[in-house]
């Protein structure tokens, strides 16, 4: 079980989407901000934030600050991949 960040709704692994941050490419997102990127297999390393693969709650968690909170970084983040890859 895992907590989305967005809604704070408990589910299953499978029915989350796992987010990281890809350190691979520092200063090249848009006005300095960190990439976030969907971690579909849900292997990467390091420190993951759980969301539902609903725009809704990205919005929720991008409103409550949530995913930096999870990731335990400070500033910008780039979200834009996420987006991308939920349709938006």
């Amino acid at each position: 079980m895992r907590t989305c960040v967005g809604c704070r709704g408990r589910d299953q692994r499978s029915a989350l989407l796992r987010l990281v941050l890809d350190d691979s490419m520092h200063g090249d997102a848009v006005a300095g901000a960190r990439r976030i990127v969907v971690d579909v297999r849900a292997c990467l390393p390091g420190r993951g934030a759980w969301v539902h693969p609903e725009p809704r709650c990205l919005e929720l968690a991008e409103r409550r600050r949530a995913v930096p909170r999870a990731l335990r970084v400070d500033g910008p983040l780039d979200l834009g991949e996420v987006r991308a890859h939920l349709g938006q």
